[in-house]
């Protein structure tokens, strides 16, 4: 196949961004031209990871200080509102433009469900769309129901059926209509027809094809997902090795001793740890247990540690993981993808978005147990991870999704997809 130019457009963290950098390496590799439009701040990681790079507004920078954006963002009940009504929907005209000029010459547009101006690009251009799902959740079975944080009650509602669940379903798409109000206005500036699809629901799903980058082990396809979805696996990327100092340092530490309990909150959750790292070394010390702490800022923060604990700033989890007696960690889809991966049993602190509903799948998967993150301490850790560690099945079936999991090749899947497309006129892929 000639070179394509494919666009991939998101927000978000991390996690949010990593699964279109594997994608855009598989890409790369074939001969194609992708480029990834997002967050100003995360154009060195993307150009690092040698893809193209454009902005797209907002920038991270325009909400002030990250920690305290994200203590809001974290709320169950107004982070969601704040994410929307706050942050994207008030800089969609911004985004529109720059996604448009990253989009000139492109073949596809394949988009992240933060990424409202994509749908409105590609149908008001006339181009190859493409939608993602990275977590089962941004799917909204009715047959296999998320776990919504602001609204656990709706998957007690389910066991009165699926009829009964849709009827409630109406209340948060009623809210998240209202919300939604400046995307329509500004959807009928750009002369597109009225549509009553909900953007954070079924409007963010190209009617040609969305890819779910996550693994079958976490949810099989169901009767009522978004027509044209292919499960892909997950496409695994989590940043570029470490130094020769830090490769040296992490080597000395794990040969020194048993396995650690490696603690990592992702590039999300990290910001608002509070006790977390000081509960995480006493629950270790308690335990007889070596620990290895992936903070997110320097270790120095954490003055001095016990000599059976070592922290780092940042590692490729890919790195860590698969060396771990267990893993710690908020469930982030990203996170999730890696610890899955590792084969190794895991204790799951869900903070907010969609972690509480990866959390209940990996336990549901055998491989996991689970607390909310505002009941950590380093009692529950202690309490929690002395079952983990004793309960005989946790092992060999995490060794056994994680076999599962390094079988799958999300990236490759999806860029066969995305090959695919580029043989649809575009003429006839939005209709």
């Amino acid at each position: 196949m000639s070179s394509k130019r494919i666009v991939f457009a998101t927000f978000g963290s991390l996690g949010d961004l990593h699964p279109y950098v594997a994608i855009g390496h598989e890409l790369v590799r074939r001969g194609h031209r992708p480029l990834i439009a997002s967050f100003e701040e995360y154009r060195a990681a993307v150009v690092e990871a040698g893809i193209e790079f454009a902005p797209m507004r907002p920038a991270m920078s325009a909400f002030g200080e990250r920690t305290a954006m994200m203590e809001q963002l974290f709320d169950p009940w107004r982070g969601p509102e704040l994410m929307v009504r706050g942050i994207f929907i008030p800089h969609v005209h911004e985004s529109y433009q720059d996604l448009a000029r990253a989009c000139r010459g492109a073949d596809v547009l394949v988009t992240h469900p933060l990424a409202f101006a994509g749908p409105l690009l590609a149908q008001k251009e006339g181009m190859r769309w493409v939608s993602t799902a990275l977590s089962p959740m941004t799917l909204f079975s009715a047959i296999d129901p998320p776990l919504f944080p602001a609204a656990p009650w709706m998957r007690w509602a389910r066991r009165l059926g699926v009829a009964p669940y849709r009827l409630l379903f109406r209340i948060p798409r009623a809210i998240v209509r209202r919300w939604e109000r400046p995307l329509r206005e500004f959807r009928a500036e750009l002369g597109l027809p009225a549509t009553e699809a909900i953007a954070q629901f079924e409007g963010q799903h190209s009617p040609r094809l969305n890819l779910a980058l996550f693994s079958r082990v976490l949810a099989a396809p169901q009767p009522d997902w978004p027509a044209h979805t292919i499960v892909c696996g997950f496409p695994r990327y989590d940043g570029a090795p470490p130094d020769a100092r830090v490769q040296a340092e992490l080597e000395t530490f794990l040969e020194s001793g048993d396995p650690p309990i490696v603690f990592g909150l992702g590039s999300s959750a990290v910001m608002v740890a509070g006790d977390f790292w000081r509960a995480a070394i006493e629950a270790a010390q308690r335990l007889g247990r070596r620990a290895l702490l992936l903070t997110g800022t320097s270790p120095e923060c954490l003055g001095t540690v016990p000599p059976t604990v070592k922290a780092f700033n940042y590692l490729p989890y890919s790195a860590v993981f698969p060396r771990a007696l267990a893993i710690v960690h908020s469930g982030g889809i990203g996170t999730l993808a890696q610890a899955l991966a590792a084969g190794r049993p895991q204790l799951i602190v869900p903070v907010a978005f969609d972690q509480p509903d990866n959390a209940r799948r990996a336990v549901r998967l055998g491989v996991a147990r689970s607390i909310p993150f505002g009941k950590i301490s380093a009692d529950a850790l202690v309490r929690e991870l002395g079952r983990l560690l004793a309960a005989p099945d946790f092992n060999p079936r995490a060794r056994a999704i994680g076999e599962e999991v390094m079988r799958e090749d999300g990236a490759s899947a999806a860029c066969n997809a995305l090959e695919g497309v580029c043989q649809v006129s575009p003429g006839t892929f939005l209709k």
